[in-house]
């Protein structure tokens, strides 16, 4: 059994998406071996408050080590404001914070925040060095910006900008990526924008959940989509309210009762979106809820009989959430939540012109709206390839020969 130190820069076992990501990970890599984590100070309370509350064995395998830079280094930094740029002064010094502790380990692993345009240091603590899940997320394609403020295309490209003058010019990256004993890519896209070559690799994705339970007998008198995310263009709810509305535009008035949607989320764009709806005229069959209790969240996937996620980005952990409850997924084809599927359990509509793709996505629902047994199959193929890819579990598995192969 080896001890592994691993950086997890968010940690917070009662989130979702980065935050349970963090903790998940760090319980996995504890099934198989000793972890010290090392994450933020502003974490403890809740890490300390989960672990009173739900008392496992697997916490005597796991130290966490706390660690934040002097408030005159970080009192600009305002909740999600300055996140990135404050991520890469935390990686710079968090290992001459690690050498000053004497901690001992034999293996270090940078975890997260999933990024291959921000450069690891971990490799300067001379043990063998694993980086990753790391990956990005792709170029929005101008198209889908255009229902949204100009100022979201200016900032999609400059992002893009920034990630490719790290991608092409940073030593620091290139020293990483040279250092790395071993690399978790995300998807093959992370090969097209580091030099992976050679090295130790896995392309698998970062994202899992646990299992929840699921209903096998669901029933089907009433056909509810739910879709899930911040309010934002990135997750694409535009095209999740276009194409919603083009498929009940199709349905006799009988049958529309027997239809919704639910959008459970908050950001930004909200008010657009909603507008969005009220033009579109499907107030009635669709229904806003702000961010609520991860329970209640996982509650809404059991009663869903599809998940509508037409999202632009790199990942998606509410893909794995709503395949654990044997729920089909509608999603757009790319190497992000389109990659999580296969043609058994969901339908991935190829990236296009914007009206096409919104058609698409449309026909797409209104074909498993149509032929229940096609929607019974799928549910039963949903939540297979959740056992089989997506269970925290299979990611534990993982860790474990990653270890064992250095």
């Amino acid at each position: 059994m080896k001890t592994i130190l691993a950086t997890a820069y968010a940690i917070n076992p009662h989130k979702g998406s980065e935050d349970g990501m963090g903790w998940n990970f760090v319980m996995q890599i504890a099934r198989f071996n000793n972890v010290i984590a090392v994450t933020r100070e502003n974490n403890r309370p809740h890490i300390e408050r989960y672990m009173q509350e739900n008392p496992s064995d697997v916490y005597k395998k796991v130290s966490f080590v706390y660690f934040d830079t002097p408030y005159w280094m970080r009192f600009w930094k305002k909740g999600g404001r300055g996140a990135m740029l404050y991520y890469l002064l935390w990686q710079r010094m968090v290992v001459p914070f690690v050498k000053e502790q004497g901690l001992q380990f034999d293996v270090v692993h940078n975890l997260n925040f999933h990024n291959d345009w921000s450069p690891s240091y971990l490799w300067k603590l001379g043990k063998p060095f694993v980086w990753g899940p790391i990956g990005h997320h792709p170029l929005i394609p101008s198209d889908y910006l255009k229902p949204y403020s100009k100022k979201y295309l200016l900032k999609d490209r400059l992002t893009w900008l920034v990630k490719k003058l790290f991608w092409n010019y940073s030593a620091a990256l290139k020293k990483a990526v040279g250092k790395a004993d071993f690399i978790w890519a995300m998807n093959p896209s992370v090969k097209d924008v580091i030099a992976i070559g050679e090295k130790k690799h896995i392309i698998a994705p970062s994202v899992a959940t646990q299992d929840f339970g699921w209903n096998a007998e669901k029933s089907t008198s009433t056909f509810s989509l739910i879709s899930v995310g911040r309010l934002v263009p990135l997750k694409g709810f535009d095209l999740t309210i276009r194409s919603f509305a083009s498929f009940v535009r199709t349905l006799p008035d009988a049958e529309r009762c027997n239809v919704s949607l639910t959008i459970v989320g908050s950001g930004p764009e909200e008010k657009l979106l909603k507008q969005l709806v009220s033009d579109e005229a499907v107030t009635d069959c669709v229904t806003f809820i702000s961010w609520i209790d991860r329970a209640d969240v996982m509650k809404l996937f059991r009663n869903a009989s599809v998940f509508l996620f037409p999202s632009h980005e790199g990942a998606g952990m509410v893909v794995p959430e709503a395949l654990s409850f044997g729920v089909p997924v509608i999603t757009l084809d790319n190497e992000g939540p389109g990659g999580f599927i296969d043609t058994d359990c969901g339908i991935a509509v190829p990236k296009g012109a914007y009206e096409p793709t919104v058609q698409k996505l449309a026909e797409g629902i209104r074909s498993l709206h149509q032929d229940p047994a096609k929607l019974a199959s799928m549910r039963g193929a949903a939540r297979k390839r959740f056992i089989d890819f997506f269970h925290w579990n299979r990611r534990g598995e993982q860790l474990k020969s990653i270890y064992a192969s250095l």
